[in-house]
């Protein structure tokens, strides 16, 4: 029954997206900003090499420029998605800015990453592909896809991306420290997950391709 609700779920943001007009922006007038706020961190073409920072390469626009927006204080109210140094990062920037950033990054080539732990990638594949039924996880793939592209507008790609950095995320989710995600999502089905259950995923989704 669960499995079935989530291809339900997935169908439904299927049809929902044929319904959204494409993403605009202008990734060329994004190169100066990359180049002298971006790069430090995550790399001029978005390939971070520093485990702790997201590769932004071939992420879906709509969720990088959700995650700039909600880095983002405004109008008196704190920021979605707490990050000291996003903060700093996305304070100058303008609605436009970070469109284009958006764009900009989504339209770079994403280098593939490697799991390292055989110990653990056993138990992220069955996570990632069949979730634990025992526990009312959902499998990851039934929202970012079977070979982690993401759903554009609905949910992100986590192929290649560094172990590291999503293990951080998703015990962010579970702690409730990061609570940007929409509905809930992401904090209910981290909640159920073990240390060892999120560092398998984790590893899993970084040699994913």
């Amino acid at each position: 029954m669960k499995r079935i609700m989530a291809i339900t779920t997935m169908f439904a943001a299927v049809a929902a997206v044929a319904a959204e007009p494409p993403f605009k922006g202008d990734g060329a007038k994004a190169q100066a900003i990359v180049n002298q706020v971006c790069a430090a961190c995550h790399a001029a073409d978005g390939n971070s090499m520093i485990a702790a920072n997201p590769k932004l390469a071939g992420q879906i626009p709509e969720y990088l420029h959700k995650q700039l927006v909600n880095f983002k204080a405004a109008g008196g109210k704190k920021a979605e998605r707490a990050n000291p140094v996003m903060a700093g990062m996305v304070a100058n920037l303008s609605p436009d800015d970070m469109r284009n950033l958006a764009v900009y990054f989504s339209a770079q080539t994403a280098k593939p990453g490697t799991a390292k732990s055989k110990d653990l990638v056993a138990l992220g594949q069955k996570i990632y592909r069949g979730g634990i039924a025992s526990k009312g996880v959902a499998a990851c793939a039934s929202c970012h896809g079977p070979n982690g592209a993401g759903m554009p507008s609905q949910y992100p790609r986590l192929s290649g991306q560094h172990a590291e950095y999503v293990e951080t995320q998703l015990k962010g989710f579970r702690s409730g420290e990061r609570a940007n995600d929409p509905n809930n999502s992401m904090r209910t089905q981290a909640a159920k997950l073990s240390d060892r259950e999120i560092q398998a995923v984790a590893d899993y989704v970084a040699g994913l391709r």
